[in-house]
């Protein structure tokens, strides 16, 4: 019926949804598209017709039970947030059904309106209804116990150039009170790395823990950095699929730079007291910065981060050979903390479950040997029998209780001593 042309677009690239190609009542079938560049919903046809115009992205879609809708989220208009949208295919019609300072996502048609999920700045995620009318009504009460207003903090969305002079979102976190001081300030990285951080809880589960433990660290006098750093989304095509990125050249490290150069030039950080964590692929941009950047970044707490890229290809590239692929493999291995290991000089403390199926365990077993064998201050903490994403409540509790008295240790009292090991 349809073939996309080659260039731009021509790899698909999927919704986050369980339905790729969308037959409306009327016979039309719509499918995610990328030929501006952007991830947009296209009706096949002689030409393919754009339905959703703009510098934004479709995320994820669902048909309505009678066929003659699609109800989407994106970040439409609203760079930062997501929100719901209802589509008119055969009228190429597109209405808002959430708007505000919110965070809505995964609509679903039900009876008497649309059933989605939705968070805020102070408010964690939860289910509710939109039944026609601007108000949404939850369905699960947050209880009267969480502290969305005495201890949370609304963050606010900047901009600032990476090393390389690409420019960069974030979200900053301002601790309240002591307006005119001085603070010591801590750079969040996301993993994935196909994430966007937003302006309030986040919908996969990992990000709306992380997003606690950045307004913890607020509420602990610090300010808190979240990055969207270049192989991200949200931001469209060619910032997502950015040249020699990771394993190939680790081109986010201009972004790593960027964010410490931006928080060292505020005048209400301390230069010499800012520190740096992160999961995952935020763990391995987290010990890029403490390997090629202590100058910059006091301390760190890197949590199950890739620290030798060539120890992640085997199971993550189909047909990855070493011996045959040198040249890759030397330019991972470049790409990689391992390549300047001897240039770390600040304190880390690394944290791995030790059942982690997405890295490999042994990666921080190793790191933490070679930074002792040159003298660097290390700590480990260790969950047994924890998975990557890391399954109970009581370890991202210890997580954040362990992450905060780190730096507290490192960049308020300057004591290298820790309860978790040295």
């Amino acid at each position: 019926m349809w073939t996309a042309a080659e260039g731009v677009g021509s790899v698909f690239h999927r919704l986050d949804a369980r339905d790729q190609l969308f037959w409306t009542a009327s016979g039309t079938i719509v499918f995610p598209w990328e030929r501006d560049g952007w991830q947009h919903l296209y009706t096949v046809g002689a030409e393919a017709k754009l339905l959703t115009p703009g510098a934004f992205e479709v995320e994820n879609a669902t048909l309505t039970t009678d066929r003659t809708a699609i109800l989407l989220s994106s970040n439409q208009d609203d760079s930062p947030r997501r929100h719901v949208w209802r589509l008119d295919p055969a009228r190429g019609v597109i209405t808002a059904v959430t708007h505000g300072d919110g965070i809505e996502w995964s609509p679903v048609d039900v009876s008497g309106g649309v059933a989605l999920l939705r968070s805020g700045a102070r408010a964690p995620a939860r289910p509710a209804i939109w039944g026609g009318t601007a108000a949404l009504h939850d369905v699960a009460a947050i209880p009267a116990t969480f502290p969305a207003e005495r201890a949370l903090v609304t963050p606010t969305e900047v901009t600032f150039p990476a090393a390389d002079g690409l420019q960069l979102h974030g979200q900053l976190f301002m601790p309240s009170g002591a307006a005119g001081e001085r603070h010591p300030a801590i750079v969040f990285f996301h993993g994935g790395s196909r994430r966007q951080m937003l302006l309030g809880f986040h919908y996969m589960d990992f990000y709306h823990n992380a997003y606690s433990i950045n307004q913890y660290l607020a509420s602990r006098g610090y300010i808190v950095l979240s990055v969207n750093y270049r192989s991200g989304i949200g931001y469209g095509m060619e910032f997502r699929e950015a040249l020699n990125y990771g394993a190939t050249g680790a081109s986010e490290y201009n972004d790593v730079q960027g964010a410490g150069l931006y928080l060292r030039g505020r005048a209400d950080v301390d230069p010499k007291k800012i520190g740096v964590w992160g999961g995952s692929y935020g763990g391995y941009l987290t010990a890029m910065a403490l390997a090629r950047s202590s100058d910059l970044f006091a301390a760190g707490v890197d949590y199950a981060g890739v620290h030798d890229w060539n120890l992640e290809f085997e199971p993550l590239v189909p047909g990855w050979d070493i011996a045959k692929d040198q040249s890759a493999r030397a330019i991972a291995l470049s790409s990689s903390p391992m390549a300047d290991v001897d240039h770390w000089r600040s304190p880390v403390l690394l944290v791995q479950g030790d059942d982690d199926r997405n890295v490999v365990f042994s990666q921080t077993v190793q790191l933490a040997e070679d930074l002792r064998a040159r003298h660097v201050h290390v700590e480990s903490m260790v969950f047994p029998d924890e998975t990557h994403d890391l399954l109970l409540y009581g370890s991202w509790v210890a997580l954040g209780r362990a992450t905060t008295e780190f730096f507290d240790r490192q960049l308020k009292t300057n004591q290298t001593a820790g309860a978790f090991g040295k």
